[in-house]
């Protein structure tokens, strides 16, 4: 059985019940579209002509009790907002839509608020309905979409910035197109394994100790027997461990090419430190030591190379720090100083 209620909105579509059964009753009908507001969380208020209070149905903060003929806890200027947009449909009859931000004790509340008029018979606007929802958690959802976003473009920003660095430092200090590739990809893969470590904390960073692990390991090395973790482990943030994990990559590649890791029994050790606090530095600065053994008489490169430029000029420029790099007979060492401001401790 179809029975038709109500009347055709203004929209042009036509306000229908469906009823299921012979003897369901306007009463059942209410009952349920009562429990709908309420499951839903909206706030319906109905006022005649002259904004008198006919009835109000699950009105909750902000707005009136269901018995109060108020505008509930809202500030003066949304109530007057709210009435001007009311007076304007008892006198058009035409519907308004109105979106509400209203203070809170946790931030900003929002509210979607529809205004349509009821019209008789003759058309002539009896009243004014008025239909408010919360919107507050799919606001917040949006405004937290849009801030990780910003942030994701800025992000990108800084990472695209770093491969045009290494892209002209590598091509710099390459003789050959083959040579330049095959570094620059070494380079990109270390970047790609640093930012696998960011990405999976959410963008909060990486620990220090699985960021050294994950360059050394990234060459088929044994971090059990080729690795040796010393010290405090902290937590970096994005900035710090793209270019940290960049010279750990630098120290690695030479290590394997010419170095301790090239060896079957050969091991570096890394070592990890916290600095004093000084009334000068209110927060002690990362002391990081990449130490390991080189046979005297080898056949690694003389000049000045990328790997050296980066780890001695670009890294420690890129966290405000300071570095140095002791290649003497039998040993290598590489020092890194790192401010608080890029790392924190538990």
């Amino acid at each position: 059985m179809r029975s038709r209620g109500g009347e055709t909105s203004d929209n042009g579509r036509s306000d229908e019940v469906i009823a299921l059964h012979p003897a369901e009753s306007g009463m059942q009908l209410g009952r349920a579209l009562l429990h709908a507001l309420h499951n839903a969380g909206i706030s319906v208020l109905y006022q005649d002509r002259e904004m008198k209070t006919v009835w109000a149905r699950n009105m909750r903060e902000p707005w009136a009790s269901d018995s109060a003929d108020s505008s509930g806890i809202l500030p003066a200027a949304q109530v007057e907002h709210i009435d001007t947009a009311k007076r304007r449909v008892i006198a058009s009859g035409n519907p308004e839509h109105v979106e509400l931000s209203v203070p809170a004790t946790d931030g900003i509340r929002w509210f979607q608020v529809w205004v349509d008029a009821d019209h008789g018979d003759r058309g002539d606007v009896q009243g004014v309905v008025t239909t408010m929802v919360e919107t507050t958690e799919q606001k917040r959802r949006e405004q937290t979409l849009k801030t990780l976003l910003r942030e994701v473009s800025h992000r990108s920003k800084n990472l695209l910035a770093i491969i045009q660095s290494i892209a002209t430092q590598t091509g710099r200090y390459s003789e050959t197109s083959d040579d330049f590739l095959t570094r620059f990809r070494g380079r990109l893969q270390s970047l790609a394994s640093s930012q696998d470590l960011v990405t999976s904390s959410n963008w909060r960073g990486a620990a220090l100790r699985e960021l050294v692990r994950g360059q050394v390991v990234r060459y088929g090395a044994d971090p059990t027997q080729s690795l040796r973790f010393n010290g405090v482990n902290p937590y970096l943030n994005p900035n710090a461990a793209l270019h940290i994990g960049l010279a750990m990559h630098e120290l690695a590649v030479n290590s394997f090419s010419y170095g301790a890791l090239a060896r079957p029994d050969g091991f570096v050790e890394v070592t990890a430190k916290l600095s004093s606090v000084t009334e000068a530095v209110d927060k002690p600065a990362l002391s990081l030591t990449w130490v390991e053994a080189i046979v005297a008489n080898d056949n690694r490169p003389t000049e000045k190379r990328f790997g050296s430029v980066a780890l001695e000029r670009v890294v420690p420029a890129s966290l405000n720090g300071t570095a140095t790099l002791e290649i003497t007979g039998d040993r290598l060492e590489y020092r890194l100083v790192v401010p608080h401001g890029n790392f924190e401790t538990e």
